[in-house]
């Protein structure tokens, strides 16, 4: 089984407007909304994809049960754990929208903090993942709240070494850097957290595969680093490169597309056990999302892989 963690969901209000006017009172011309947060996202991808999985992490109040029923309406299974204070955060996506030229928009992201994580319930998170076992997937995605130990990656995949759990990583810095010593079986760094863990510019395909080596040396199997606009680049456990352009000219989101490209490179290598199928199939679920207001169906990514 596979599992995502999202420490701190969130529902995303999109609300569109023609301007903002600071002081004024200022209408909308349109409003959405979405259920996010990383492991969410890559949960969601999976689920369309018909990839079976469980999404673990924590909720409260009245949003977290929006987005908990939310997310059971479409599908996807969900093993929450329900702090007793605070609401699951609303994050605030204002954006202006031309309608000639659906790509040209400008943005202004608010994104709350959402309720205190107890310890309590991080031991009862704990005790959820402790029931992995071998040929089980965790992915792991996302910063941590201030709210939670701020070493809570290296307590889960410390707790979970030797037990045959395939671990999958999607974070920056420090906190991927202090993982890698567990052996993840895939990493996703974009292009500008690649330089910043080897501390070099990597300015061509040749420099970022050279920085996902020394990733690889300190024991990441496969890296697979996200270049937005220019598509991916795939660093095997083999040693093999591979590189794949983005699929889509029609971007309008890229909020969630890198969620997208760990969920559809999962999938690709759960069904084929080849590299270069997964590969695609990652550009193809990160290029149909960034061309979609929200994430992309199954339907749109796979038209993305076959026409590509």
């Amino acid at each position: 089984m596979i599992y995502t963690v999202t420490f701190s969901p969130a529902i995303d209000y999109i609300v569109y407007m023609d301007e903002l006017i600071p002081g004024e009172t200022n209408r909308s011309t349109g409003e959405k909304y979405y259920y996010g947060g990383k492991g969410i996202n890559v949960s969601t991808i999976l689920s369309n994809l018909g990839i079976e999985n469980v999404a673990l992490g924590f909720v409260s109040g009245f949003t977290g049960a929006e987005l908990e029923n939310g997310l059971a309406a479409n599908g996807l299974n969900t093993d929450f754990i329900h702090l007793k204070e605070g609401i699951t955060r609303i994050n605030i996506k204002l954006k202006k929208k031309e309608d000639d030229a659906p790509s040209a928009m400008e943005e202004t992201e608010i994104n709350c903090q959402g309720a205190a994580v107890s310890p309590e319930a991080v031991e009862e998170l704990m005790n959820k993942l402790d029931g992995l076992s071998e040929g089980d997937t965790l992915v792991v995605s996302g910063n941590i709240p201030n709210t939670m130990p701020d070493d809570m990656y290296e307590r889960i995949l410390g707790k979970l070494q030797g037990r045959g759990v395939m671990f999958v990583v999607d974070a920056t810095g420090d906190l991927l850097r202090k993982v890698l010593k567990y052996k993840p079986f895939l990493i996703k760094p974009n292009r500008r957290e690649i330089e910043e863990l080897c501390g070099r510019r990597a300015s061509n395909n040749e420099e970022i595969a050279e920085c996902a080596r020394m990733l690889q040396q300190e024991g990441a199997q496969n890296v697979l680093v996200s270049m937005g606009g220019d598509g991916a680049l795939l660093l095997t456990a083999d040693g093999d490169v591979y590189y794949r352009g983005s699929m889509g000219d029609n971007i309008r989101n890229t909020v969630g597309s890198g969620d997208s490209m760990v969920a559809g490179f999962i999938a690709g290598y759960f069904k084929t056990k080849d590299y270069q199928s997964a590969l695609k199939m990652g550009v193809s679920a990160g290029s149909a999302s960034a061309c979609q207001d929200g994430l992309a169906t199954g339907e749109q990514i796979i038209e993305f892989y076959q026409n590509n």
